[in-house]
């Protein structure tokens, strides 16, 4: 019997109308391996394949070094380095599928569309400038010096603003773009008696690109001494600093391939490593590392590496990545600079030096003791209560118990305060702390069925009406969330303060998703130990899942005689077996625990 597309959500419609196999095809050279499909994975380096589509489950898996996999959402969010209402468009468009938008007007993509256009042209105005115009002599000097070479500059789309009050200006306009259109993209300025000119005027010009390519900005540096030395377009529509990575675009397939991306604080930091080999670096727009930057790393790699300038804001940016590494679930990493230097320095004098910085790059906790405790005396009462104080709320937002207890014992050694004390006064911290607004989450998703889940719909439900559970949901995973709507409501809800806040960070199409979930009076008491039986029950079928998908791939290298793929997924299966096997202990311990209350069993 069909499915009756009226009651259906956009979101299945998509999914209905898609064939994993199609998508991914597209982008990964696909093998038929019995009713199934493998390739090497596209997500990091391999010589032998792990890579496997499941066409009648619409679902991928990567059994090597990712152990990561989803439905056909999550694999284009990745490859693409897109959010999931992205994601939901780009496939839509594909599908035929009109997605609706109450956020904003229809109007508002053809605007979009007109500033991705204008800012190309733009682009490649000021990219032709500085190859031939004899105006843009200094800028040419200065790249020359800087040792970047014609190749460099033509990958970078590296420019030259003409020093007029409207070169741009004209020469946009004479291709049939409006002087609205020029403001709206930030090219302009208006003065205060209504005249225009341009914006970026005898500067050398940083196209900003977004992960598919398209122009969303520009960057800009003085030829002279004159200040500020740096400056970016403005706020637009398409153009939003907080949630831009620079050379995103050129080192995605790169760091995905790594599984490590390196994050740099300025333009030319970037280009002189990609010219240099290090293609897996990319810059921040200014030092304050954000959680849309963060987000839209996690989707390419698991491991992140800071390189920023050794100076206050550098340092506060790398403090802010210990909360980061909760919604990394790994630790982010800080590569210490020699006094002084900044990563284009260190990789135009000495490439190999660079790669041992990166290398050698510590955990940034450990690097936020040593900053926090390089100007104290810990030998005096003073500098041990100044390096608790400080240290300790650190450890706090540490989810995982293994590597809290590790700083504690750290601090304790570090300090000589007896552990006993520490692990008091963390306590206090761990009490006080409200929920927090993790930073960027963003999941990576693991099979998805067509249609939704009852239990992750409960779970859901109690989740939004009851918001004190927050604190309670370490152990819930967002693999556990099969369905993708599901999953990403799951994720954002972890980032929300409220139902509201949850809704503005949503795509609209999942809205009424949303609100039903929350609309739904979820009976009962004792809403913290329903919490944690549903969980298990999410866990196990997700555990079961996995065993499926393993099963299946299993089937496939035992026929083509791969023996070392064949002990590999084995092991795999071995693991998952035990923790179902722990699952089922739980439960039983749960359910006998429930009967002696009721008094059914003396």
């Amino acid at each position: 019997m069909g499915l009756d597309n009226s009651k259906m959500s956009v979101i299945d419609e998509v999914k209905q109308k898609t064939d994993i196999v199609d998508v991914i095809s597209q982008h990964v050279p696909l093998t038929k391996a019995g009713r199934n499909f493998r390739a090497l994975c596209p997500f990091h380096s391999e010589r032998a394949p792990s890579f496997y589509v499941f066409p009648e489950r619409q679902s991928w898996h990567c059994f090597g070094a990712c152990n990561t996999g989803g439905d056909v959402f999550s694999f284009v969010m990745r490859q693409e380095a897109i959010d999931f209402g992205e994601a939901l468009r780009l496939l839509a468009q594909q599908a035929g599928v009109t997605v609706p938008s109450r956020r904003e007007p229809d109007t508002r993509k053809d605007e979009r569309e007109r500033l991705y256009q204008v800012n190309e042209a733009a682009a490649a105005y000021f990219h032709d400038q500085l190859l031939s115009s004899p105006a843009a002599a200094k800028a040419r000097d200065y790249l020359l010096r800087r040792g970047f070479t014609a190749e460099t500059v033509t990958a970078f789309q590296l420019g030259y603003g003409p020093d007029r009050r409207d070169a741009l200006k004209q020469h946009l306009l004479e291709r049939g773009y409006t002087e609205k259109e020029l403001l709206d993209a930030g090219l302009l300025v208006q003065t205060d008696d209504g005249e225009t000119r341009d914006r970026f005027r005898n500067r050398l010009m940083f196209p900003i690109d977004d992960a598919r390519g398209r122009t969303t900005g520009f960057g800009a540096r003085v030829l002279d001494d004159s200040l500020p030395k740096y400056t970016n377009s403005p706020q637009t529509l398409v153009f939003d600093k907080s949630g831009t990575l620079y050379g995103l675009d050129l080192a995605a397939p790169v760091i995905r391939k790594q599984d490590r991306a390196v994050l740099v604080e300025g333009y030319m930091d970037t280009i002189t490593a990609h010219q240099n080999g290090f293609k897996n670096v990319v810059a921040v727009m200014g030092t304050s590392v954000t959680e849309r930057q963060v987000s839209t790393l996690k989707r390419l790699a698991r491991n992140i590496t800071l390189a920023l300038d050794a100076d206050a804001a550098g340092k506060e940016a790398m403090l802010r990545c210990v909360d980061y590494e909760n919604t990394l679930e790994a630790e982010v990493r800080v590569i210490l600079l020699p006094g002084g230097r900044d990563p284009d320095d260190v990789v135009r004098e000495d490439a190999a030096a660079w790669q041992n910085l990166v290398e050698d790059a510590v955990p940034v906790l450990d690097y936020a003791f040593d900053m926090i405790t390089s100007g104290l005396d810990l030998a005096e009462a003073r500098g041990k209560s100044r390096a608790s104080s400080e240290i300790l709320p650190l450890i706090a937002r540490i989810k995982d118990d293994v590597r809290r207890d590790h700083y504690l014992t750290k601090l304790a050694i570090l300090s000589g305060i007896r552990y006993n004390v520490l692990e008091a006064a963390l306590k206090g911290h761990v009490t006080a702390r409200t929920p927090r607004k993790a930073a960027g989450e963003f999941a990576v998703a693991q099979t998805a069925p067509f249609l939704s889940s009852p239990i992750e719909e409960e779970c859901l439900r109690l989740l939004l009406q009851h918001p004190e559970l927050k604190d309670r949901t370490e152990q819930l995973l967002p693999e556990y969330f099969h369905n993708s709507q599901n999953r990403e409501i799951f994720m954002l809800w972890r980032q929300s303060a409220d139902l509201q806040s949850l809704r503005e960070k949503l795509d609209p199409t999942m809205w009424e998703h949303v609100d039903g979930l929350a609309s739904k009076e979820v009976l009962g008491k004792r809403f913290d130990e329903k919490l944690s039986r549903i969980v298990l029950r999410l866990k196990k079928e997700h555990l079961r899942e996995l065993k499926i998908l393993e099963a299946a791939a299993l089937r496939e290298v035992r026929t083509g005689g791969d023996e070392t793929d064949a002990a590999r997924l084995t092991e795999e299966g071995i693991e998952a077996n035990a923790q179902l096997l722990e699952i089922f202990r739980q439960e039983a311990r749960a359910n006998r625990s429930a009967r002696d209350e009721s008094g059914r069993v003396p």
